[in-house]
This record gives structure tokens, sequence and C-alpha cells, in this order.
């Protein structure tokens, strides 16, 4: 294939990086990134072991001088947030990502990039790749369906882990160490609802081309959520009446876009609620 980031530095890095953004990856369609990284390690030479979950452990032994330092997991989760642009026709389960570069900033063309957390698999099998490094045994985890509830983690085997030097590279900024983080709360809401045959013509409305971004990450950053921008222009209306109503495809993404079907007696096209991105 062409390659995109073949100038960017750390080459390894980003050679593999790029080759899992080819890896269709998304939670709950893990197998064959889990077995990229099962490949990567044996071809080298190390042990690694795949679990039913599509988990993976890879040891590699310590360089010369350093067998007596205590072993070190580094771990990162295989699964993607795969988020689009709602009108691009886009097949996450069988589709690589298409990458670009603008300056200092990589993306992938109208969908989530998956740096969460392709990165973390990149470095650390940048980490096995490299013979030169002087590390102490490492003992590499990638686990599956993090971002829908770290089903993965759940059903790893605990007993073949036996660090006790845990790095985490699910993190944001370079050279940043995260102590803690926030978890978060799904919850199914049941109303009930009386349907009439619509009296007046209806309007689509929409809310779109917000920033979006990660619901953890990106929560402090003030961006607009499109459900809550929805939901005050629909408060706004007088006597409206929803047919459709739909907003967000993913549980830990802010969203981007949103809509509803609606009657109204208020002037739908006058009005304008929000600010922000």
């Amino acid at each position: 294939m062409k390659r995109v980031l073949s100038a960017l530095k750390p080459e390894k890095v980003f050679e593999i990086f790029e080759d899992i953004c080819a890896i269709p990856h998304g939670s709950g369609n893990t197998k064959a990134i889990s077995d990229y990284c099962v490949n990567f390690a044996r071809e080298r030479g190390h042990f690694a072991y795949q679990d039913e979950m599509n988990n993976v452990i890879i040891r590699k032994p310590a360089a010369p001088g350093y067998g007596n330092s205590p072993a070190v997991v580094l771990q990162g989760h295989l699964d993607m947030v795969c988020e689009k642009e709602p009108e691009l026709a886009f097949d996450f389960e069988r589709e690589g990502l298409k990458l670009k570069v603008d300056g200092d900033k990589i993306s992938a063309c109208g969908t989530t990039l998956g740096g969460d957390d392709g990165v973390a698999i990149a470095i650390a099998l940048a980490i096995l790749d490299d013979t030169a490094l002087k590390t102490p045994p490492l003992e590499i985890i990638f686990t599956s369906d993090e971002e829908t509830g770290m089903y993965g983690v759940k059903a790893l085997d605990g007993s073949m882990i036996t660090a006790k030097r845990f790095i985490s590279l699910d993190c944001g900024k370079e050279g940043a160490f995260t102590a803690g983080c926030a978890g978060g709360v799904c919850v199914t809401v049941n109303l009930p609802v009386e349907t009439e045959k619509a009296q007046k013509a209806a309007y689509k409305v929409e809310i779109s081309g917000l920033c979006g971004g990660h619901s953890g990450e990106d929560i402090d950053k003030g961006r607009l959520n499109a459900n809550k921008v929805l939901g005050e222009f629909l408060k706004s209306l007088e006597n409206v009446r929803i047919s459709e109503i739909s907003g967000g495809e993913k549980d830990n993404a802010i969203p981007s876009y949103a809509f509803a079907v609606i009657e109204s007696k208020s002037n739908v096209i006058t009005r304008r609620v929000g600010s922000g991105n």
C-alpha cells in the first residue's frame, strides 16, 4: 500500500500505526488486529498468547545486563471508537481508515482515527521490534473491547501476569502520567409515547459540523454537544411535536450530529440556539 506516514518520526512507530489503521478494529471486531499483534511477536521469536476474547499477552526478555531488573507491563487496548461524518458511506467492519497528514496533525478522512488506542499498540510493538533498546523484562498486554465496557480485561487471565510495575499507554499527552480516570454510566429510559397524525408541514432540523471528540479526553474543552444543542432548540419552540429524533452513535464520543423531524407553531427557520464549536 502507498504509505502516508512514511515521513514521520519515529519511523517504526508510524509504520506500525499505519498498518493498524489498515485493519478494521472497532469494538467487537478485534480478531484481525489481535492476530496481527500475535503474528508480529511470533515472527520476532517472542512468546505470544491470545485468548477467546482476542486479548493478547506478549513477553520480551530483558536486554543483556538487565535480567535482574523488575519486569514491566506495557498496556493498551485493541479496539477503537468508530464514528464518521453522517453523509459518508464507510463500513468500519471491512474498510481500513484513509489517513491524511496536515502539518503536524494526522487524521482520517471523514472518520475517527483510532489514535485511542492504536498509538499504544504501535509504541509497544515498536519497542518489541527494537533489539538495541536496553529494557527490563517486558509483558505487553493488549485488551479487547475496552471502549464498550472493559470486557476484554474482565476476561483476562491475570495469573499469566508476573510484573508488579505497570505502564498504561492509553493516555493523552506525551510525557504526561495520569494517576486515575473517570468512569461512565449507561442509562436506558423508557417513556410512554402517544402518536397522532401530523396537522402541519414538518421540518427536519439538523445540528451538524461540530467538533465532537472523546467524551473523556475532550470533555473539558467547551465543545458543543449536538444532542444538547438540539434539545435547547426544541425547548425554545412553541407547541412542538416530534416525529423522529436521533443524535450521537457512541456512548463515549461527544455527539457532533443530531436531527429531529418536527412540526411546530414557531417559525423554525428564524431560530438560533447555542454558539461555539
